[in-house]
């Protein structure tokens, strides 16, 4: 049982320290928060708008569009601009609740991992290594990758915390899971 807390509760806080480290020190997701000196005239036009608060692909078809409709959306939209817009009415700063949940779910996937390695019949450093940089692959693969995929996003900065935070909470969970 001391275990599986210790760990988990070191590789939660490894994750969250990588991710301030990631987001903040290094700015590898500022491909996800460009600037443009329009962002004014941008916000002004949504204003407007009175759009309701969600995650907007512009354009599209309504949701109860038939098959025909959306193909001919599809033809006319080659070659021609498009976007995604998350709106959001009004601006509001929760950062210690948004930390707080971030490192709540850093600690919960830290247990998951750490659980599944202790099912491990047979386990030793590189095993432990191997395993988290796997999961860690899994959720990149089937989320910031597939999202890049199909909206042509930059998911470089979430390769990159793949690696460095699941290798090193694998390499942790090696060396901690596997002392005598």
């Amino acid at each position: 049982m001391n275990k599986q807390l210790v760990g988990t509760l070191v590789a939660g806080v490894i994750l969250f320290m990588w991710q301030f480290i990631s987001w903040n020190l290094l700015n590898l997701h500022q491909a996800e928060m460009q600037y443009t000196p329009k962002q004014d005239q941008i916000m002004e036009a949504l204003s407007q708008l009175d759009l309701e608060e969600g995650h907007y692909m512009i354009p599209t078809v309504a949701s109860d569009a038939s098959m025909e409709e959306k193909e001919k959306l599809m033809e006319s939209m080659i070659g021609k601009p498009w976007a995604t817009v998350s709106y959001h009415k009004a601006f509001e700063v929760n950062m210690g609740m948004n930390m707080t949940r971030g490192f709540l779910l850093d600690l919960f996937s830290a247990f998951l991992l750490v659980w599944v390695l202790m099912k491990f019949r047979e386990n030793d450093f590189m095993t432990s290594l191997l395993a988290s940089l796997a999961v860690g692959a899994i959720g990149y693969l089937t989320i910031p990758y597939l999202h890049q995929v199909w909206m042509e996003t930059d998911s470089t900065g979430y390769l990159i915390d793949t690696v460095v935070a699941w290798g090193l909470v694998g390499a942790w969970l090696g060396w901690w899971l596997n002392r005598k």
